[in-house]
């Protein structure tokens, strides 16, 4: 067997990852490809999936430097004796969340680039500075500049909590970014890489040939770790490890719904600590996300299932930040899969692993649930009540949990319908155990509130409130509606659960179990 390397973790830079003999996933080949296809580029990915690491290749590459390429794809395929300057911005290691705080860390980058290249600044404003440096590097060295631009949106997304702010942010962006088009003559090539991706009349104004690959199959896997990869490159470090529980934790990411990548973050850690565990996740409350899900009154029931247009998926602005596009840019949902709709991409969104499904349950459990409750919930055995199928537990726990949760909880967190509260919690508490949810399940009978999946058992939920109009038991709703012929296939254990709760008493009324 191969030896084991460096596990790269935390390290952005491709020269030190080289020279160190750490792991390295070649993606040269997506370089070259890129470098022939369009002259400005734009890709959004989640934080921590790779493009810092993607752009420091890219520097690499058009400045020349043939030794760290030696075995990967492009070190045949490349004109080394051509070497281009490159200009790169970077925003990921600094917060904007004051103002003045862009201005500060445009002035010292700006400062640091032209010490670097010999050029003298004769004028204040960034932008101004920016479309100096970059016509006199060309004049400088004879050769198109390239201008790499690293988390560009971060000074927009680090201050959503203040729209004003925000909103300045990207004004004084957008005056960077134009420099662009009036540069077009000395540039090479652009490449600008973050998290969201803006409308080009917010924020890209003018540069109307910018190509946005994010979304192009071609490029589906320009960031994060293949099957392949993990069982090649990374070969050395698998020994000891479940494959099938790698793959369900951490595996899925997808921006073509059919090619499939892990979060490198997440691989390495994974090797690093040998535990399976919420590695990405734990990088980054996301404060913000819960904050609007519980805003607009979006259950985490709703989040599997929600579908969009490439239009929806990229509408993403600070003053209409639509959730779908929230969800899909930040990793938090992914393409599951695609429809073609008269030749438009109709895309279905679902969460990418176990991880992300577990994680962000857990985070809107404890948005939606008092401490106490959230600390109940969050110790409670639920995978192990299932698996002995000890539905008495399972009620009793129940009941625990919403006796806990004051009056009108539901309405503090604008959930706007009782049942809909409620089944958001449920679902939210056996999702965050990491269990199998599939929530508004369709069959062909019609829509089951909630089905949990373990191993050969099937569990069937069905909700209702009490005082709603009578309409029969949830457990003989789910038997007249036939929700169990959709898994009878393989043999599996079904169970049907009528669930039952009351507006008044604030807790079940009924909790009736039967096998199917």
């Amino acid at each position: 067997m191969e030896a084991k390397r460096t596990l790269p973790i935390g390290i952005q830079t491709f020269r030190r990852i080289r020279e160190d003999g750490c792991y390295y996933v070649d993606k040269t080949g997506h370089a070259l490809r890129l470098a022939g296809d369009a002259k400005h580029l734009f890709l959004s990915r989640p934080r921590r999936f790779g493009k810092s690491l993607f752009l420091d290749m890219l520097k690499e590459l058009f400045e020349g430097s043939e030794e760290l390429f030696a075995g990967l794809e492009a070190h045949g395929r490349w004109d080394w004796s051509v070497r281009h300057p490159v200009v790169r911005l970077d925003f990921s290691g600094a917060s904007f969340s004051a103002p003045g705080d862009l201005e500060d860390d445009l002035a010292a980058q700006l400062d640091a680039l032209e010490r670097q290249t010999g050029i003298v600044a004769r004028y204040e404003r960034p932008a101004i500075r920016f479309r100096h440096l970059v016509r006199a590097l060309c004049e400088k060295t004879g050769q198109r500049v390239v201008v790499l631009v690293d988390e560009y949106d971060k000074p927009v997304l680090d201050a959503l909590d203040n729209p004003e702010l925000a909103r300045a942010n990207r004004e004084i962006l957008r005056g960077l970014y134009s420099t662009i088009k009036f540069n077009d003559a000395q540039i090479k090539l652009t490449f600008l890489a973050g998290v969201s991706k803006f409308s080009k009349v917010s924020l890209f104004s003018g540069l109307n040939n910018l190509l946005d690959i994010s979304l192009d199959p071609r490029y589906s896997t320009i960031c994060g770790y293949t099957q392949q990869d993990l069982e090649t490159v990374f070969a050395p470090e698998l020994a000891g490890l479940d494959a099938a529980a790698i793959r369900e934790w951490y595996n899925g990411y997808s921006w073509s719904g059919t090619d499939k990548v892990y979060n490198p973050f997440d691989v390495l850690l994974l090797f690093k600590r040998r535990t399976f565990d919420a590695h990405w996740f734990e990088t980054g409350t996301p404060s913000f996300l819960v904050k609007t899900l519980l805003e607009q009154g979006v259950g985490a029931a709703n989040l599997e299932g929600l579908r969009g247009t490439n239009a929806l998926l990229s509408s993403f602005d600070v003053d209409d930040i639509a959730l779908e596009a929230l969800l899909f840019q930040t990793g938090y949902l992914t393409i599951a899969d695609v429809e073609d709709r008269d030749g438009q991409p109709f895309f279905r969104l679902g969460y990418p692993n176990r991880e992300v499904r577990q994680s962000l349950n857990d985070s809107l459990l404890k948005a939606m649930l008092p401490a106490a409750a959230h600390r109940l919930v969050s110790a409670a055995p639920l995978r192990g009540l299932l698996e002995a199928e000890d539905f008495a537990g399972l009620e009793a726990l129940l009941r625990t949990l919403l006796s806990g949760i004051p009056y009108n909880w539901h309405v503090n967190n604008n959930m706007a319908h009782f049942e809909g509260y409620y089944a958001s919690v449920f679902y939210a508490s056996f999702a965050a155990a990491g269990l199998d949810v599939r929530a508004e399940d369709a069959t062909s009978h019609g829509r089951l509130d909630m089905a949990v999946l373990l191993g050969e058992r099937v569990f069937l939920f069905e909700f209702k409130v009490s005082e709603a109009a009578p309409q029969g038991s949830a457990l003989a709703q789910l038997k007249a509606r036939g929700y169990a012929d959709k898994y009878r296939r393989g043999g599996k254990r079904i169970h049907l659960v009528g669930v039952e709760f009351s507006r008044e008493q604030r807790n079940l009324t009924a909790f009736d179990v039967e096998r199917a």
